[in-house]
């Protein structure tokens, strides 16, 4: 009876942790998410940035031209 008592609260056990883990691994994710999310934001500002630049190069090499 006593292993079998231990075999279950030794299962418990292992459950318990692989649902910490997991909760642990969603939190992660969502913040690996959030940053992908601010990332792209930046990269496309400087994007616009850049093509706004680029513009105003090409228009003014035009003017000299």
């Amino acid at each position: 009876m006593f292993w079998a008592m231990l075999a279950i609260a030794v299962g418990f056990v292992g459950l318990a942790v692989l649902g910490v883990l997991a909760v642990k691994v969603f939190v992660e994710a969502q913040r690996l998410g959030r940053q992908v999310a601010d990332t792209t934001q930046q990269i496309n500002r400087a994007a616009e940035d850049l093509e706004r630049a680029a513009t105003s190069t090409a228009r003014t090499s035009r003017e000299l031209l």
